[in-house]
């Protein structure tokens, strides 16, 4: 594992910036990306001279998801020493995976969704899967024209990733096409569909971001939380908080049946299959 730093945090006129700095992995979550990721993010809550907060990545790409390479049972318990955090065995069933993934996946997003300040993600190239943990819980979403969405998780015998938004950020027919399919959604029709807030050029990613973070900086924070929480609050009563909790659920119902196929959490049968084949 790497000891340098895979996200770093600096605050600039108001506006703390979260920057995700493994663009050699893509960016992909390590449990240390993870780690370092939340610890920003706190850091940007706990900090009276930030309004705004930007999230942003490195490289060609946001995010390519979850680094699957990292999460044997042997990297998982060296993060966590003193841990069972295998997927199953020792005693402890999926209970202890289920445990490590509500933490760092779907807890941690309703958290970063739910720190009292206004945040942007600002997008480039790939966010795939995992990637949208990291997007959707920000109030706000610029992407550059190069940028793409997909959760192409299905193949893996679950029914998306962890903080399932799909419904409530695509609508419900939008969001079955692309699971079903785990075809791509280009930043053009992410807008077209009220997903995105504004598509920019590549070029251009950073400047429109900051210049869009300074603009909020200017409103009243007290005005802006309650902002924040009056909308988040409508979503919730709307449901969004149970659904995703129990859409969570059949996530590890959906790893359950693929390590009674195959004893491999990630793959099920189809999937084994698939690579048989090349599809």
């Amino acid at each position: 594992m790497s000891s340098a730093p895979s996200v770093d945090f600096s605050v600039k006129d108001a506006v703390g910036v979260i920057t995700l700095t493994r663009p050699e992995a893509s960016n992909a979550q390590d449990p240390k990306l993870l780690r370092e990721l939340d610890a920003a993010w706190r850091s940007a809550a706990d900090d009276d001279t930030v309004r705004v907060i930007v999230l942003r990545a490195d490289g060609r790409s946001f995010s390519s998801g979850h680094d699957l390479r990292a999460f044997d049972g042997r990297t998982l318990r060296d993060a966590l020493p003193g841990r069972d955090v295998t997927f199953g065995g020792e005693g402890r069933g999926l209970g202890a995976g289920y445990q490590w993934e509500s933490d760092h996946y779907l807890d941690a997003a309703r958290r970063w969704r739910d720190v009292p300040k206004p945040s942007i993600a600002a997008v480039q190239g790939a966010c795939i899967a995992g990637g949208l943990n990291l997007c959707w819980p920000c109030d706000l979403i610029v992407a550059a024209d190069d940028a793409f969405f997909s959760d192409p998780v299905a193949r893996m015998g679950i029914p998306g990733v962890e903080y399932h938004a799909h419904v409530w950020e695509l609508g419900a027919r939008k969001a079955k096409e692309i699971l079903f399919t785990g075809s791509r959604l280009s930043a053009a029709e992410a807008h077209r569909l009220g997903m995105v807030n504004q598509v920019v050029p590549r070029t251009d990613l950073d400047q429109e971001v900051m210049d869009l973070a300074r603009r909020i900086a200017s409103v009243d924070p007290f005005a802006l939380a309650q902002v924040k929480r009056a909308v988040n609050l409508t979503l919730d009563i709307q449901g969004q908080r149970a659904a995703m909790q129990a859409a969570f659920d059949a996530h590890w119902l959906g790893h359950a049946n693929a390590l009674s196929q195959t004893g491999n959490r990630l793959a099920t049968l189809a999937d084994l299959e698939a690579m048989k084949t090349g599809d």
